[in-house]
């Protein structure tokens, strides 16, 4: 049998995969195709802007201004905060500094403490994370639907307080000082080569100084494309409300919110177990 021309391959070759149908349900990069031994042109264009999309929302810095002035508009009172590192440089070689507040955040907290003596239930905090891109993006509508089901649930909150250079674990310190049951914690996430503009919560009960990861609940893939932000808020809240019943947040507390509303009730249930019958 004749051998097929090199011509006739590269032709095979550059045809999409026959399981390429499956990239209409997912952003990660499958089903590329191939042109001789390597991925099609556009393929690779693909890849080289969304590699920039993510180096530009590490190192695009956070306009604070402009995202206190978005939340102000909704009269939401915001206090501004810097970590202990003093530049993106520094952030990004030192995470330890990016886990504390510098002096004159520190300072700021301490006044609102001493001036507001009233009881804090969640401290808001809205960290640039290492994406500054999502939270300039998507910080506002977040924080403005958040604050709006706190209310709702007669839960009182804290000044949202805007950190540069921040690292999840700076919540503790903030909420050490505030005095806080809680704090929501919501930052930009590591950017992906498909998702350089995500946003997660991070929740932990009674947080202090020290405290460990495992004592953290997490929501995370907060954008257009992946968890909405109503959805986010209202699992934020679910966690909010069983922590206090419980006093427990992290490993501790699992996320059942959606089983709860598929059952109708907010009652938490062992999954393990199976399902009671109902009683006609």
């Amino acid at each position: 049998m004749k051998p097929p021309s090199l011509k006739a391959n590269m032709d095979v070759q550059a045809k999409p995969q026959a399981w390429s149908r499956l990239s209409a349900f997912t952003q990660a990069r499958i089903a590329l195709g191939r042109t001789g031994v390597s991925i099609p042109t556009k393929a690779q264009l693909k890849f080289n802007l969304d590699h920039a999309l993510a180096r530009d929302a590490v190192n695009t810095p956070l306009d604070t201004k402009a995202l206190a002035l978005d939340l102000q508009v909704q009269q939401i009172q915001t206090i501004q905060a810097h970590s202990a590192a003093a530049n993106r440089t520094e952030y990004l070689q030192r995470p330890d500094l990016g886990r504390r507040l510098n002096q004159s955040a520190k300072k700021a907290l301490t006044e609102f403490t001493e001036q507001h003596t009233s009881d804090i239930d969640v401290a808001i905090v809205l960290v640039d994370g290492l994406s500054s891109v999502a939270a300039q993006r998507y910080g506002a509508d977040l924080v403005t639907s958040l604050l709006g089901a706190l209310k709702d649930q007669n839960l009182t909150s804290s000044p949202v307080i805007i950190v540069q250079q921040g690292r999840v674990a700076i919540g503790d310190e903030i909420g050490e000082s505030l005095k806080a049951r809680a704090v929501v914690l919501i930052v930009g996430e590591r950017p992906g080569l498909s998702s350089p503009d995500s946003l997660g919560f991070y929740y932990p009960y009674s947080s202090m100084l020290g405290l460990n990861d495992a004592k953290r609940n997490c929501i995370s893939n907060i954008r257009p494309a992946g968890l909405s932000i109503e959805k986010a808020v209202s699992k934020t809240l679910w966690l909010i409300q069983q922590s206090f019943m419980r006093k427990l947040s992290g490993v501790a507390l699992k996320d059942t919110s959606q089983q709860a509303l598929e059952h109708g009730s907010g009652s938490i249930g062992n999954f393990l177990l199976p399902k009671p019958e109902s009683t006609p």
